[in-house]
């Protein structure tokens, strides 16, 4: 019998609290928190992806860069393809000890690995003359403004949380380390992989491998990822415990169960914005109709903190194909 393999993929915004930058330490103790029904997966006897955002840390890291090189001029700006790999390090270091403390906690291995990836997106992408993914802090309307024409950035009001810096986000079209992930997985290794999205990178014609300035939405390259990897499972987390339609209006209703015809429907009436759920829904969509899939596919959706709950059907809104809906109803 096949070994049921889950990706789970974190938003960056889980390990940081408020608009601010978090301290490291509330970071590890997020990462912490995150590791408890990791842990619990791999007791199960699962074969778990751990995948992750950085919108806000790649942020601080390339302000970080960036004040610097104004004050010292002999080190180098680092460009965004630099500050992705960046986060990947410091962020699969935070996630890689906590769950491995978690895992040694509970009397299981602590084999865990964190994977520097690549992904391979297409130079010419649309995403590179429209940027969309939110990087960085918030900032109040007049300094963001004041910071974009300082610095030629591209600034949008993030859904009420204030006004952030903006970049290209390019779809995935091939995760370059995939091959090592499934060969960890194997071998009973944990697996971090596809880290804000992945290293962008774009296929020169004799084959080499070039960085681009891009932040990958981590929904649509852990969907890529869990394909490859043939998993059962995609689980997403957000700041919900369940997807709504008609948010915040009277006539609010939470989803518990969906199919991807419904979802593509209220994708189509502009139920899940482009800034919040809707990458979300987009990336379970793309798991779940790709080609070739021969066994029972599943997204789960729901909030870091009710994982285990969502895992257990509690809560958290599950997307299948339509007629797996239609046998799990009978």
């Amino acid at each position: 019998m096949k070994t049921s393999t889950i990706v789970v993929a974190v938003g960056g915004n889980a390990l940081v609290r408020g608009s601010g930058p978090a301290t490291i330490g509330e970071q590890f103790a997020a990462a912490r928190r995150i590791a408890v029904p990791l842990a619990g997966l791999v007791r199960a006897g699962r074969r778990v992806v751990l995948t992750h955002g950085n919108g806000p840390q790649v942020g601080y890291i390339q302000r970080r860069s960036d004040l610097v090189a104004a004050i010292a001029p002999d080190l180098p700006r680092l460009a965004l393809d630099m500050c992705v790999a960046d986060s990947q390090g410091s962020l699969g270091y935070i996630l890689a000890s906590a769950l491995a403390g978690e895992l040694r906690a509970r009397g299981l291995p602590d084999r865990v690995a964190a994977l520097v990836t690549h992904t391979v997106v297409d130079p010419a992408d649309p995403a590179f003359s429209k940027p969309s993914k939110p990087i960085g802090i918030a900032y109040p309307e007049a300094q963001a403004r004041e910071l974009a024409v300082r610095n030629g950035w591209t600034v949008v009001e993030d859904s009420g949380r204030g006004w952030r810096r903006v970049v290209p986000s390019p779809r995935p079209r091939r995760i370059v380390e995939e091959p090592a992930a499934a060969a960890l997985l194997d071998a009973g290794f944990v697996v971090i992989a596809a880290g804000g999205g992945g290293i962008p990178v774009v296929e020169e014609p004799d084959g080499r491998y070039r960085g681009i300035e891009a932040v990958i939405d981590k929904d649509f390259a852990s969907a890529v990822l869990a394909d490859d990897l043939d998993a059962d499972l995609l689980a997403i987390t957000t700041g919900v415990p369940q997807v709504s339609v008609n948010f915040g209006r009277p006539d609010e209703r939470s989803l518990g169960e969906v199919d991807v015809a419904a979802v593509r429907r209220y994708l189509a009436d502009g139920q899940f914005p482009p800034g919040s759920m809707g990458p979300k829904m987009e990336a379970a969509v793309q798991f779940l109709s790709a080609t070739g899939v021969s066994a029972p596919r599943e997204v789960l959706i729901t909030s870091p903190d009710r994982l285990e709950d969502a895992l257990r059907g509690e809560t958290g809104t599950r997307v299948r194909t339509a007629r797996e809906v239609d046998l799990t109803a009978r």
